[in-house]
């Protein structure tokens, strides 16, 4: 009897750290683990197609993560995406002429902002917007267009 128990509680200990290992694999892979949390400066940023860019999506600079994606939201004045982003406050000095694009990990991977610095003096702050941006490019509409030059031309 007293083997039985232990027997039990050992898998009943092995299935509790396995749903713990589980629940931190999920929060790393995820992205559900903020580094950033709520310390940090606002900025935004207009595109004419943000693909398929989340909530969440890192924000990068020479491949190192400085920032996230907080919305994204359609203007229908200006008819184009615009995306908020939060920056870690240690990265204060990014010029404000830097250009944002939105990229893709690999070829099936998620997309990301990666911004490149400019050149200028002055830096982006609270409530700033960059400028110079380049929007995603949609691997349906690349191939759209390759199908199209090869039917065109004899």
């Amino acid at each position: 009897m007293k083997q039985t128990r232990a027997v039990e509680m050992g898998a009943g200990l092995f299935v509790l750290l396995g749903f713990g290992a589980l629940f931190f694999l999920i929060t790393q892979t995820t992205g559900l683990s903020n580094e950033i949390g709520n310390k940090g400066y606002i900025i935004s940023a207009r595109f004419e197609n943000v693909g398929d860019l989340k909530v969440r999506a890192p924000v990068t600079i020479s491949g190192v993560t400085i920032g996230r994606v907080t919305g994204i939201s359609y203007d229908p004045e200006r008819m184009n995406a615009l995306v908020k982003m939060i920056i870690a406050e240690q990265y204060k000095q990014l010029p404000d002429d830097s250009e944002a694009a939105i990229l893709t990990a690999g070829l099936i991977g998620g997309q990301y902002i990666g911004l490149t610095p400019g050149g200028s003096e002055t830096w982006l702050e609270q409530g700033s917007q960059i400028e110079f941006t380049q929007s995603a490019v949609v691997l349906e509409n690349l191939i759209g267009k390759f199908l199209s030059s090869m039917g065109g031309g004899n």
